[in-house]
């Protein structure tokens, strides 16, 4: 039996720098090398808390897509789907792409929480087949009852990457790499390194500085406070040439995010032999081992403090970690086999 077309629906430009979207393109490309055909159908409008372009544009996806199509529904862009997608269940199959549960999103109000896990748990039970980025969020979407059957666990890749010469200066470089997005926790970063102000360090924040105004205020607001504007740079973002250049002469790879469904950045980070500090649980954990890096809890200022300042002010500990980090880098799984377990999944769904 032939494979059906594949059609990969996103929310809005597929080249936009997050994880979530380079995990899409990078699928996309995997299965077109292997021979399936797949189109990539960009969604206009706003998501996740959907306006009537976005409705429209879900409906009009689906309706183009012929008798015998999967589609593939970026988690992002799911809750556009809530009016169209019963409509087409006896004549497309349909894969929910789920890189974290949207409810989880930091800065929610108790009632958006509610409507977008209501959203996400009536279209995951639509869909003829789920694929998630970790084991972590398999579990969650498990835990929230969002997800009753067993969903196919698609790591992302991660390519190989020269380890970084490192900064060669009497600061200690450190990285950040991620929207400034409230999840991300860049305020709580700044007031962790304000604690570590009598160590030599200087943070480069790379990452999109246009999705959240409010919070990229809140962030130079507590730069200022702090007095460490010289020492902190919002670099916004930066093309594939200028990461590769901040990878390489950084000594440190930071990251305060409050979730993450794997934490492309900072399996980035290993396969480059950087050291990590972060916060998180579940996929983070599963992705950041102990030999590589302090991984603090969610939230603890205190604790994501003595962490910079053990790491930042031991040169040899530092090191160590980065051993660490660069033979967990060198396990990782790449985008080929990425792109081969996608596509078994694909075939699972297509199969039923």
């Amino acid at each position: 039996m032939a494979e059906p077309p594949i059609h990969f629906i996103v929310p809005g430009p597929i080249t936009q720098r997050t994880g979530g979207y380079g995990y899409d393109r990078r699928i996309i490309e995997r299965l077109k090398s292997d021979g399936r055909t797949v189109e990539a159908v960009e969604l206009d409008g706003s998501f996740p808390f959907c306006c009537d372009t976005a409705r429209t544009a879900a409906a009009d996806a689906l309706a183009a897509i012929p008798d015998g199509g999967l589609a593939v529904i970026d988690g992002l862009a799911l809750p556009a789907f809530e009016g169209p997608l019963p409509h087409h269940a006896d004549r497309i199959s349909t894969v929910a792409l789920i890189h974290h549960p949207l409810a989880l999103e930091t800065g929610l109000t108790a009632s958006q929480r509610a409507r977008l896990k209501s959203a996400e748990n009536a279209l995951i039970a639509q869909a003829d087949g789920v694929v998630v980025t970790s084991r972590a969020t398999a579990k969650l979407l498990s835990d929230l009852g969002l997800c009753t059957g067993t969903p196919s666990i698609v790591l992302p890749g991660t390519d190989s990457a020269p380890r970084a010469s490192g900064s060669a200066g009497t600061a200690v470089q450190l990285l950040c790499v991620s929207t400034l997005i409230p999840r991300k926790g860049h305020g709580m970063l700044i007031e962790a390194l304000a604690d570590c102000s009598d160590l030599p360090w200087h943070l480069s924040c790379l990452g999109a500085l246009d999705r959240d105004p409010e919070t990229v205020s809140e962030v130079r607001k507590r730069i200022a406070a702090h007095g460490v504007a010289d020492r902190v740079a919002l670099v916004g973002e930066a093309d594939e040439t200028a990461l590769a250049a901040a990878y390489d002469g950084t000594d440190l790879f930071v990251l305060a995010s409050a979730f993450e469904g794997y934490g492309m950045a900072f399996a980035e980070a290993l396969a480059r032999g950087l050291p990590v500090v972060g916060s998180g649980e579940g996929a983070v954990r599963d992705t950041v081992p102990e030999t590589a890096g302090v991984i603090v809890p969610v939230g603890d200022r205190d604790a994501l403090a003595a962490a910079l300042r053990r790491v930042i002010g031991d040169d040899r500990f530092r090191q160590r970690l980065a051993a660490g980090a660069y033979a967990a880098g060198q396990r990782l799984p790449d985008w080929a086999a990425a792109g081969r377990a996608f596509a078994a999944a694909l075939d699972r769904v297509a199969a039923r």
